[in-house]
């Protein structure tokens, strides 16, 4: 698992939650992991696409761990030009990532398979109340894809997790780890 460290970029101040759950989802054994809200990258000049490190970078962390465990990898945004962006970047792992242009609570409700890792990072926390409104609808279209063991990392604490946290808490679910943007929750310790 040493390939995670080069995520560790001054600006990625997610990595070190990333490392976490990367680190137990190893040790899980876990094959399929699933992300609404794909990393963005950004343009420079009109050709030249480069890492967004302020986003975390999830879709590129999580594509190289789905080669490196032999898993699958779904990640699953509703601007084209993000999912565009995501493929460039995550082109040398093409063969483990799925990618879905599609509004996530959709997707969500349609992926039939168990999850036992899932990234919520979707719709952006301007709105706080939209937003956790967003990741709460979320929350209820995936729950019977989960199980015991499963992860659930939700990001942008407080602008997104005002309901979901309390959801996937009284579903069963208990915080693993929690940093000033991020919730790790599992029903497993």
């Amino acid at each position: 698992m040493k390939f995670i460290d080069k995520y560790n970029n001054k600006k990625n101040n997610r990595f070190n939650m990333f490392k976490k759950t990367l680190e137990i989802a190893f040790k899980r054994n876990f094959k399929t992991i699933v992300e609404t809200g794909t990393s963005r990258g950004k343009k420079n000049f009109l050709f030249f696409k480069k890492y967004n490190w302020k986003d975390g970078m999830s879709t590129l962390m999580f594509s190289e761990f789905a080669h490196f465990i032999k898993g699958e990898f779904h990640s699953c945004d509703i601007s084209e030009k993000n999912i565009n962006n995501a493929k460039d970047f995550t082109r040398k792992y093409n063969n483990n990532v799925n990618f879905y242009i599609k509004d996530s609570v959709i997707f969500l409700k349609e992926f039939h398979k168990k999850i036992d890792l899932l990234y919520l990072d979707s719709f952006d926390g301007h709105d706080v109340q939209l937003a956790s409104e967003h990741q709460l609808n979320e929350a209820k279209a995936v729950i019977n894809n989960l199980n015991d063991s499963s992860l659930i990392l939700l990001d942008d604490k407080g602008a997104k997790t005002l309901y979901s946290k309390d959801y996937f808490v009284k579903e069963g679910f208990k915080i693993l780890a929690e940093t000033e943007n991020q919730l790790l929750l599992s029903k497993m310790l």
